[in-house]
């Protein structure tokens, strides 16, 4: 039996084998609207500012941080 997942961004079943070609999306187009999305930051990981984030005693910073 094969299972079946929601797409991520319009919610209609796609059944997860090795034919779905663009699994877990139904299609090319949710696929290229979730990489849309995380291009322009509507999704996002947390996660420290690496300004904020703790030297490694002696560590030079790169010169971008500096």
């Amino acid at each position: 039996m094969a299972t079946t997942v929601a797409c991520p961004v319009c919610a209609q079943k796609v059944t997860w084998t090795q034919a779905s070609k663009y699994r877990p999306f139904c299609s090319e187009r949710c696929k290229l609207i979730d990489l849309g999305a995380w291009a322009s930051d509507a999704y996002r990981v947390e996660g420290p500012v690496l300004d904020e984030l703790p030297q490694e005693q002696g560590a030079t910073p790169p010169p971008s941080l500096q």
